[in-house]
Formats: C-alpha cells, structure tokens, sequence
C-alpha cells in the first residue's frame, strides 16, 4: 500500500512540473505564470479539484510516441471563487505549446459538460499555439467538438475566456462564442492566421501585437472586452466579474451586503448637466453616484467611448448599466456603439440581469462612412435586443433623446418599466436649431425670425413635460434623487413576469 502511495505522489509531482523546469523558467521571463499558477490566484485557496491529470495524447506519427506528458498541455478541474462553483481550464505552454490534441480537448470537453450539467460558469485561460499538427484532423475534430459545447451552453451558463499568451488558428473561435474575452497586454495576442502566413499570402509586414494584440482587440475589432496589465491583475478581476454574474440562466442575480444609503440625496447631481447644451459632461460620474460604493465594471471600456456599458449593484443586486457619454462624440449612436450595446443588453437578458439606461443622445452619427458601413443594421441589433428583453428596464433620460435614438434607447414603446426624465431632458425629433430651419425654411436667412422660430420650438417641444404628458415619462425626477427612485424602481419589478411569443430562435439582423 504505501509503495502504491508513494508511486501516485510520484506521478502527481510530474504532472504538476508540466514541460519541465526549464520551460516553465522560459514562462516565467515572459512575465508569464503557468496554468498551474494562474489557477492558484483565480481560485479560493485550497478550492481546485482537477481532473485528468494523467490523460496523454494517443498520437504515435512523427515521433509523438516519443513526447509524452501527463496532462498533454491542459490543467482541467473545478473551484470556487468567493465560494461559488466555477469550472476550469488552462493551457499549459511548457507542454507542447499548449497545443491542442483529441486527448486535450477531450479534457477540455469534459469539464464544459460538466459545467452545463451543473449550471455553472466556465472559465477558460488561454496560453497555446493552435492545433497539434501532428494529429491532423483529430485536433480538429476535438476543436469542433469544442465549439458545439460553446454554442449550447450560449445563454445557459455564463462562459468567460482570459487570453494570457498566444491565441491562434482554432484556439481564437471557442472564446470568440463565449460571453466575454480579456486578454493581458504585451503577452498575449489572438489571431485566425500569424504575422508569417500573412507575409507568404498578402506580403503585409506585421508583427503580432500589430496584428492581435491588445490594443488591437481593445480599441478596433472590439474582439475583446478589456484588457490588463499583467496575469495577477487579470485574474483578480475575473474574480470580481464572477461576483457580478449569476451561475446560470434560472440562478438569481447575486446579493452582496452594501453599506451606502439608498434615501440619501447627492446634491451634486443637480449641476451635472451645464448649462450649454452642447457642452459635454461625464455620464461615468451618474454611473457611479447610482450603482452603490461606485463599483462599477465596465465592459470594452476602450471601444466605442461614446456608449458606456459595464455591471454595478444596486441594494447589493447586479444591473447591467448602458449610458449614452457625452465626452465623446457628444453621445451619439454608431454601429460601433450600437453593437456594443446590443451584445451586453442581450447578455444581460439572458441572465435576468436588470438593464439600467441613461440616456443623452442627439441622434445617430450621419454620413457615407457610417451608412456604407451598414448603420441601419447595426442600429436595428440595439433596438431588437432592447425590444426582445424581458428583464426589468428602468431609463432615465438626462438631457437630449432625438429621434429615432430616443426611441432605441430603451423607450416606454419598447417595454420600457420605468421612465424616467430629470427637467433637462430635451425629448424631440431632432435640435432646435435644425428642426426650425427645416420647418420655418422661408425664414431661413433671417436670423432674427429663425432664432425666434428655434426659442418657440424649445419652448414647445424640447421638455420633458410633452413626453410626460402623454405616460412616455412615468415621472420627471430631481436628480438628486436618482439613486433613491432607481433603486425604488427595481425594488418594485423584482418580480417582473413577462414572456415573448414562444419561437424556435429569433433572427436578430446580424
């Protein structure tokens, strides 16, 4: 018995040096942690239990029957993060690459069944160099099998993928399914095809930043949602997103204890907006003087600036927050912003995350760039996903809502439970200025008849009151008291029922 001790302690020790001591010192100067390492920062002390520790690949052609190690590149198991179930899996880069075979992704295959059968969430840490080539179709096939698990447990459990080295071929699609990817800056990149097959076929001169990393994923492809400075930072910060999400799509939203008043005016919001109404302001400030102790996590905070969407609590329960920013490009609509929004707007309906939306819109971006690139489409994904969702919606319009954009976002005619509207809420067709010009077109090279026009227009249309006037505003608040009837105003819905007409799927314009 003891000698049979002693052998599994043994056999366990090899499985834990992965590629051998010299590899993971190679990990190491890349300012790299190992799978094993970030596993024990993401997880609660002593909480992993992994499985298939001594799975090997089966492969025998160009001398693999030679290469074997215990794990064959992947660390696979379960934990917990603040004490909640969470599964698992990390590359191993001192194995192989980290490179996939069957028998690594049938590792991989097991704890997403896992994971689905348990209604929990799955987190997956990426650090490898594409398919086994030695395997041939096999590793593709164990990437197929992959994807499908994505697709199904889309919606049903909450699926985080954190990109920590390189990303590439059949590695990039499975966290390209799942609900949100982060990537760590300068030692991670992602990527359907590297910098040398581009040379060979385009002859395009790039690098592997310049072609996936961060600051690309982050800024222009929108392919992932943050990114941070090291694998500590970004471990931790999963573990806070953890705590925002619930385990599945019929477990609650989570609860934590919150110490800040609910009753308590902020004085300070009253002067938010300036008094030039084209002068810009930030929408952060409202985010945080809501959500309670000014948590809020942000979500592709460096993509599409001019919409901000991210989760914070309100009475210790998660919303999902959308706010138009005036900062940047004074808080207009475009596709990047619309689609944006629409991804978390649909994520959170799929987790019963109630949606929060402040709103200051002039309307959406006009001109060729954006009408080629497909506007009316992107515009339309934002409007169906607000549409479509049945979670609790509570808006509060601050300043302009014009045109279609009004109605987009998150609108009483869109479902919307509770509307609000501070008394510098400007509700309209379009500005002032522009719908005199269009309406009083005689007039329109007398600037004292036009400026007239504009005064009577404002005074007519560009108030909350005419929208109240109608139920499109349930109520024109302080602002000063926007956490208090926030909060007031979830309290009430929490036990919202509402159903869509029953169907297969629906055909949101992709």
């Amino acid at each position: 018995m003891r000698d049979m001790l002693s052998e599994l302690e043994a056999r366990r020790e090899k499985a834990r040096e992965g590629g051998g001591t010299k590899r993971i010192e190679a990990q190491h100067a890349k300012g790299k942690l190992t799978a094993r390492e970030r596993l024990t920062v993401f997880l609660d002390e002593g909480s992993f239990e992994e499985f298939d520790m001594f799975v090997q690949h089966r492969a025998t052609d160009f001398g693999m029957d030679q290469q074997h190690y215990p794990g064959d590149g992947v660390v696979t198991g379960w934990g917990t993060v603040n004490g909640r179930t969470v599964f698992v899996f990390a590359k191993d880069f001192t194995v192989l690459g980290g490179s996939l075979s069957e028998a690594h992704a049938e590792k991989v295959q097991k704890v997403q069944d896992l994971a689905l059968r348990n209604r929990a969430p799955i987190i997956g840490f990426y650090d490898a160099g594409g398919a086994r080539i030695q395997e041939g179709v096999a590793a593709l096939g164990g990437y197929a099998e992959i994807f499908q698990r994505n697709v199904l447990a889309s919606g049903v459990i909450p699926q985080i993928s954190v990109i920590m080295g390189p990303c590439a071929g059949g590695d990039v699609y499975s966290p390209a399914m799942t609900d949100f990817i982060f990537m760590v800056r300068d030692t991670s990149y992602m990527f359907v095809t590297g910098p040398d097959v581009v040379k060979t076929v385009t002859n395009e001169t790039v690098t592997a930043e310049e072609l996936g990393g961060a600051s690309i994923h982050t800024v222009k492809s929108s392919i992932a949602d943050g990114a941070y400075d090291n694998d500590v930072d970004a471990l931790l910060q999963m573990r806070r997103l953890i705590d925002f999400l619930p385990a599945s799509n019929t477990s609650p939203v989570p609860e934590l204890d919150y110490s800040q008043s609910v009753t308590a005016e902020d004085v300070s919001l009253d002067t938010l907006i300036p008094d030039n109404a084209n002068k810009p302001y930030d929408i952060k400030e409202l985010i945080r003087k809501t959500v309670d102790e000014g948590d809020f996590f942000e979500i592709q905070a460096a993509f599409a600036g001019n919409i901000v969407t991210g989760f914070g609590r309100i009475e210790g329960r998660t919303v999902g927050i959308v706010a138009n920013q005036p900062m940047v490009l004074a808080g207009v609509l475009d596709s990047d912003a619309s689609r944006k929004a629409a991804r978390f707007v649909r994520f959170c309906d799929c987790f019963s995350i109630p949606v929060v939306t402040f709103v200051d819109v002039p309307g959406f971006l006009p001109g060729t760039a954006q009408e080629y690139g497909g506007l009316i489409k992107h515009g339309a994904k934002l409007l169906f996903a607000y549409a479509e969702a049945t979670v609790p919606k509570v808006t509060v319009i601050t300043r302009k809502a014009f045109g279609g954009a009004y109605d987009v976002m998150a609108s009483k005619h869109l479902r919307g439970d509770i509307n609000y509207a501070w008394p510098t809420a400007q509700i309209a067709v379009m500005g002032a200025k522009g719908a005199s010009e269009i309406i009083h077109r005689k007039d329109a090279k007398d600037p004292e008849k036009l400026a007239a026009h504009t005064k009577a227009y404002e005074e007519r249309f560009l108030s909350p009151f005419v929208a109240a006037e109608r139920g499109y505003v349930d109520e024109v608040i302080m602002p000063h008291s926007t956490r208090r009837r926030v909060s007031r105003a979830l309290a009430m819905l929490r036990n919202k029922d509402l159903e869509n007409p029953w169907k297969k799927h629906d055909n949101i314009p992709l």
